[in-house]
């Protein structure tokens, strides 16, 4: 395959996410198809592909769904790894009924913990509320998650779906991070609490709250690829944040926002509580 051609196929993957967060938008449900594997070619590793760019690879890639997921905890990571030429990337559930998140949001899934490989070269569970604490309470998640996990080449999450690992027991002697109402609770499970967009320890890799899983996405892509390929990413999705407001941490919000969230969330840091110190 020429470079042209293999840029060409390269931007039609880079391309794919955006188009299929389109065509879903116009339906009352997303139905996310695997991402596509690439054209035959050989493999292209750094400094060997005639534009640097390790544009291949097979990683085998399981996100976990569940009743009253976070969506945006999924879809930004999942856009992400979906641009990836050669992945599959799969999500995952107890059935292949649809999964309704959070928000509303009906996804349906690829497979199921039965038909999931069990060697992985990525697992990921995103978070939520109320429904994050029952999928941590769930014997077959949480077995799926610990086999899984066990043979993984990484352990992630995005938002309180390091509970999850948590109770999956992914996380003891980890750094690792989480939504600010429940990050300290992962001490209960023996991780390390970190105040950090992404924690990385070893193999495992963390984001903080629902966004940082598009800054999640992009650390996973220039890990598993390289740094240029995150970049083109990045890039195509023109990801260049400038928030209106700077309240979106505990540490740069107003008294007067802070307050009221933390009593809002208060139940549910409370939960999280309780599930850590039950192991």
């Amino acid at each position: 395959m020429t470079n042209i051609d293999r840029r060409t196929a390269a931007l039609m993957t880079l391309l794919s996410p955006l188009a299929a967060g389109a065509a879903g938008a116009q339906t009352a449900s997303a139905r996310l198809k695997p991402a596509p594997m690439a054209p035959p070619m050989n493999h292209a590793m750094p400094g060997n592909s005639g534009d640097g760019i390790h544009w291949i690879g097979d990683e085998q890639i399981a996100m976990l769904m569940y009743p009253g997921m976070t969506v945006m905890d999924l879809i930004g990571p999942q856009s992400m790894f979906a641009s990836m030429m050669g992945a599959k990337v799969m999500l995952v559930a107890k059935t292949l009924e649809p999964v309704t998140s959070d928000a509303g949001v009906t996804i349906t899934p690829h497979a199921t913990f039965d038909t999931r490989s069990r060697d992985l070269t990525v697992l990921f569970a995103p978070g939520g509320t109320d429904g994050t604490i029952a999928a941590a309470r769930d014997p077959a998640t949480i077995a799926f998650m610990a086999d899984r996990g066990a043979r993984a080449r990484y352990v992630t999450s995005v938002c309180s779906g390091s509970l999850i690992l948590g109770k999956a027991g992914s996380l003891k002697g980890y750094k690792a991070t989480s939504h600010w109402s429940c990050r300290n609770a992962l001490a209960g499970f023996g991780a390390i609490p970190t105040d950090a967009r992404v924690v990385r320890d070893r193999n495992r890799i963390t984001g903080a709250g629902v966004t940082s899983g598009l800054d999640f996405g992009p650390t996973m892509i220039a890990e598993l690829r390289d740094r240029t390929y995150a970049e083109c990413t990045q890039l195509m999705s023109e990801y260049d944040p400038q928030p209106l407001f700077n309240a979106g941490t505990l540490k740069t919000a107003r008294p007067e926002v802070k307050a009221p969230m933390i009593e809002l969330i208060a139940g549910f840091r409370k939960q999280a509580e309780a599930l850590a110190a039950n192991g």
